[in-house]
């Protein structure tokens, strides 16, 4: 009296395939689960019998031992409760124990036997799609959209344990779940801010428009009311419309976290996300018992703001320096490793002294000397040298402000940041892993960013005046790359390195 039927798990933001056995044995009735089973799941017990109860079938009284396999791998959620149950009614007979062949399951039962939704099922089912072991998968009605957007296999939502049964015993027929990705695309709809809504700040909505197209992270640094944090909320705007591929990526994560909103089977548009100062490392990098996507994978190909970026906890900001570098986070635990992806594009917003009025040509500033580098030293080095961009945002003239005529649309600033990631993608066609200028490595920087004389005379006297850093020389060139695309040229000018020396001239500690 032995049943088996496939499940999944989620190990970091991926899927993994995971077999539910079940055996009916003679001996006194109880009911033991095996394989690295976590608290929920060995709890699974007492939903299973009273979801079993209550839908109209008899629970059987023999000695249960459900093992899920690989046993060498932990097992959490609520997730296996549907296949626990379904595969317990097969070994009692009154399912066919062949009709569970091919079929994935997974779904939370309650105990009066509704199907409930459960995290990470898009990576589950992307799992069972490539793995060739599963046809059909069998997911909680709510999930069953965000399953569809896998395409290649049929997803098939239930509401109840009964409707279950019926559709494998064959009493009821279940049609698969279809959705149209290309609709969802078409209806992704536009943004509620525009930068036609900033007054003025050319200087800095053209830094922004450089960032946006190379993928560099950028620091604005200014006092109060200059509209830093205004300018930074517009940037997913002028984002280049996010691919099918990024967009599967970025719902996996979402999904994994129990964070897709619901009726929001795949993300369309760039994340925006904008943590407090009092976040924990944890929260921003991820990680916890059972470690979940933090901040920076919730923003993965999307922007993650720092607003009051010296306010946040010194470690917390220190240990931003390896996604910032690699584009991925790795969390170490005694039972496994786990990477989540997290290349976003980092943008900082900070005052520049602790009262906020340093250089305010109408406020006098109240800090001395030696308060106004204790708060830049909070950010360090080696952290700032990994933002490519980093500028002063002025105060707005009065005469912007009362200026009738809006400003250029995020519509037309869009439309040349897709022109020059275009380019970018056919210069890294052959780099999978490379999608912008601002990730080149030293092999493609070299490749792609040859300076003329006169050019290389001007970033050489600029590293020398400024003393920039090695990391510093790199930034400047990538910039310059961005800006030379944006122009359509195919050569670095002298022009364009001057441009983007302008974009290193704030200095807070860096080498």
């Amino acid at each position: 009296m032995l049943a088996k039927a496939w499940s999944a798990a989620v190990l970091g933001v991926d899927g993994l395939l995971v077999q539910v056995e079940v055996d009916l044995a003679l001996g006194l009735p109880g009911f033991s689960t095996v394989g690295l089973a976590e608290g929920a799941v060995r709890e699974a017990k007492d939903r299973v019998r009273a979801a079993i109860k209550n839908s109209g079938y008899e629970f059987p009284a023999r000695k249960i031992t459900v093992n899920l396999a690989p046993a060498d791998v932990k097992k959490g959620g609520t997730g296996y409760d549907l296949p626990i149950a379904l595969g317990i009614l097969a070994a009692s007979d009154l399912i066919a124990g062949d009709s569970l062949a091919g079929i994935g399951i997974v779904g939370e039962l309650s105990l009066d036997g509704l199907v409930r939704p459960v995290p990470g099922v898009l990576s589950m089912v992307q799992a069972a799609a490539t793995s060739g072991e599963i046809d059909r998968f069998l997911v909680p009605a709510e999930n069953a959209a965000e399953a569809a957007v896998v395409g290649n296999i049929d997803v098939i939502g239930v509401q109840r344990l009964d409707q279950a049964v019926e559709y494998l015993t064959g009493h009821q027929q279940l049609s698969a779940t279809r959705v149209d990705i290309k609709e969802f695309f078409r209806n992704r709809g536009g943004y509620p801010v525009d930068f036609s809504e900033v007054k003025g700040q050319e200087h800095i909505k053209r830094a922004l428009e450089v960032a946006a197209a190379g993928g560099h992270n950028i620091l604005l640094s200014g006092v109060p009311g200059t509209g830093k944090t205004m300018m930074a909320r517009r940037i997913p705007s002028i984002l280049p419309d996010l691919s099918l591929d990024e967009a599967l990526e970025t719902t996996r994560i979402y999904s994994a976290g129990g964070l897709l909103p619901q009726g929001t089977p795949l993300l369309v548009t760039r994340p925006f996300r904008s943590p407090h100062h009092t976040i924990s490392d944890a929260g921003l990098i991820g990680g916890g018992r059972i470690p979940k996507p933090g901040e920076v994978s919730l923003a993965h190909n999307g922007v993650l703001f720092l607003d009051e970026l010296p306010e946040f906890k010194k470690n917390v900001l220190e240990v931003m320096r390896q996604p910032l570098e690699d584009g991925r986070v790795t969390i170490a635990r005694a039972a496994a490793s786990l990477r989540f992806p997290a290349r976003f594009m980092m943008v900082g917003a900070m005052n520049p002294c602790n009262c906020g009025f340093h250089g305010d040509p109408h406020k006098e500033c109240i800090c001395t000397q030696v308060q106004i580098q204790r708060y830049r030293n909070r950010l360090s080095g080696p952290l700032l040298d990994r933002i490519d961009i980093q500028v002063e945002v002025p105060p707005v003239r009065v005469e912007d402000i009362e200026r009738a005529e809006s400003g250029e649309t995020s519509a037309a600033i869009r439309k040349r940041v897709n022109a020059a990631r275009k380019i970018q993608s056919l210069r890294f066609a052959e780099a999978p892993d490379i999608h912008c200028n601002a990730q080149m490595s030293t092999k493609l920087l070299k490749k792609h960013c040859s300076l003329d004389t006169a050019s290389s005379r001007l970033l050489h006297q600029a590293i020398d005046n400024l003393g920039l850093s090695a990391r510093a020389y790199t930034r400047i060139l990538k910039i310059s790359r961005t800006i030379a695309d944006l122009a359509g040229s195919g050569q670095i000018t002298a022009t364009h390195i001057g441009e983007a020396i302008q974009y290193r001239r704030i200095q807070y500690g860096a080498g």
